[in-house]
């Protein structure tokens, strides 16, 4: 089964084509949110070096997130062309997905971490089940660190930039019993291969993408994340109490304008 596989969710590009689990062509390099005009040739170089058409394909498979918006909007409308001209049928992995396929076969949960926003993290739970299927024990978040630790319990092995840039904060707010084993190395970033095995999965079960097609973006609603920021207070009670020192103010006002007339 020959698929092409695009990951582009960071800021590093990664190409590559496999066939089932044989590598035939892969292209990774930094991109600098430039997808948008490094990602067709990458795929041409490839199709290339392989020998291969995109009509010989048997799949396309894209990342589809959580990630850079303008890098999975970039990998989602590139194979969305390709899958137009060539009917071949697309297939989308979440990223956090693909790169737990970067693990498969570990015994117990595994977290991947991609940075978010400034101090936010993407992550969700996997383990390796029964006959090499991956389960997700915990869907797609965003959010602070503290809130990824309370989502951890027993031994989860962890990994991931994401978890590269938040290691203290997550390991200080972990509740009693949870215990994190980071892995270093190439499991610290997004890779097309691992997506491409993930899809090849997917593909194989018919599970490929309809005519609705968007990134998968997780972020928390921005309400949320100024409520925080607020340190608890409700958008209503800080207009509440906006309200109550202006009116508090005109009241003053009209008191020394009282006082006045009086004298």
């Amino acid at each position: 089964m020959k698929v092409l596989a695009v990951e582009t969710a960071t800021s590093r590009q990664s190409v590559a084509l496999l066939d089932s689990t044989t590598v035939l062509a892969q292209e990774e390099r930094e991109a600098g949110g430039a997808h948008g005009t490094l990602l067709l040739p990458a795929i041409g170089r490839l199709l290339a070096t392989a020998g291969l058409a995109l009509m010989q394909l048997d799949g396309l498979i894209c990342s589809i997130g959580p990630g850079s918006f303008t890098g999975l909007r970039v990998g989602t409308a590139t194979l969305l062309g390709l899958r137009a001209a060539t009917d071949v049928p697309l297939v989308l992995v979440p990223t956090l997905e693909g790169m737990a396929w970067s693990l498969r076969g570990t015994a117990g949960p595994i977290c991947p971490v991609l940075p978010s926003r400034k101090g936010e993290i993407y992550w969700a739970v996997f383990c390796w089940g029964a006959g090499g299927h991956l389960e997700r024990l915990v869907p797609e978040q965003a959010g602070s660190p503290e809130a990824l630790a309370r989502t951890l319990t027993g031994a989860t092995t962890i990994f991931g930039e994401g978890w590269t840039a938040m290691e203290s904060a997550v390991r200080a707010a972990l509740p009693p019993g949870a215990t994190v084993s980071p892995v270093p190395g190439e499991a610290l970033r997004p890779s097309a291969v691992t997506v491409g095995l993930a899809g090849i999965e997917r593909l194989r079960r018919g599970d490929v993408a309809g005519d609705q097609v968007a990134p998968l973006y997780v972020q928390r609603p921005e309400a949320e994340i100024r409520y925080e920021q607020s340190g608890g207070v409700s958008p209503v009670a800080r207009r509440q109490a906006r309200v109550a020192v202006k009116t508090a103010a005109r009241a003053a006002r009209g008191t020394r304008a009282t006082g006045k007339g009086q004298e």
